[in-house]
């Protein structure tokens, strides 16, 4: 057999033997190894990283446990729907996948973008609570003071978004790979991952993350809100995003 016909041979044998190992981890309901892009399917929903009780009296337990155990289990069980018919979505990682949205299947698009982004959205959200509030500091806090002016004028200018958007959705900080912060709101569950940005940190303002402690008083809860920010996650996550390695 002439050398080049081998080596053909050879690559087309190695090309069939990883799509197949591919196809069985598949089968197996096990995701490939990846380095970054988040979560692959099936998704899973996060645990808590602390118990329901921690972010009373600003958040309460109820709430705290209904819009995890419930709200975000069923974009999880949803975004799993959506995708176990279609293996080329199914195999990219979450943030890929939204950052795709254009390019998925029309009759699976809006699941997608409905339920993947809460997914993506609410697992952003339960890591930065679950602490003592204050005043940011390190690269953070400089990051915010060079970026908004003052943490002052972030809180006004956060609560302007939250307060301001229109029915659900959610006010969020981005941050860019050399560390700028700019302030979004977002309707729905949309994440700005579907724009290729990466969130920092968010507050939820569907009603169900506060309604049953705050009733119709969104300025009320978006105020209360940072007494349960955990500076150093955020601090994580800012290190992270401008080492490439934050995900969703």
């Amino acid at each position: 057999m002439p050398a080049i016909l081998r080596r053909a041979v050879l690559a087309a044998t190695t090309t069939v033997a990883v799509v197949a190992a591919a196809r069985r981890s598949f089968a197996q309901g096990t995701a490939p190894t990846r380095v970054s892009g988040g979560p692959s399917y099936p998704f899973t929903l996060p645990p808590l990283p602390y118990a329901f009780t921690a972010n009373e009296p600003t958040i309460d337990a109820q709430t705290m446990e209904l819009h995890h155990d419930k709200h975000h289990a069923a974009y999880v069980a949803n975004l799993n729907a959506a995708v176990k018919d279609h293996p080329q979505v199914a195999s990219m990682p979450l943030a890929e996948m939204l950052g795709r949205l254009a390019e998925l299947p029309e009759a699976i698009r809006a699941a997608v973008r409905n339920n993947g982004g809460g997914h993506a959205n609410h697992s952003m959200f339960w890591t930065v609570m679950g602490g003592k509030g204050g005043d940011p500091e390190g690269a953070v806090g400089t990051a915010i003071a060079r970026d908004f002016g003052s943490f002052a004028a972030l809180k006004a200018d956060f609560a302007k978004a939250g307060a301001g958007q229109f029915g659900s959705g959610w006010a969020m900080v981005l941050v860019d790979k050399a560390g700028k912060l700019s302030l979004v709101a977002r309707p729905n569950q949309d994440s700005p991952l579907m724009d290729g940005k990466t969130v920092l940190f968010g507050n939820d303002v569907w009603e169900h993350a506060y309604y049953l402690k705050y009733q119709n008083r969104r300025p009320d809860y978006l105020a209360a809100w940072w007494n349960v920010i955990d500076w150093g996650a955020i601090q994580q996550r800012y290190q992270a995003a401008m080492a490439g390695t934050l995900s969703i």
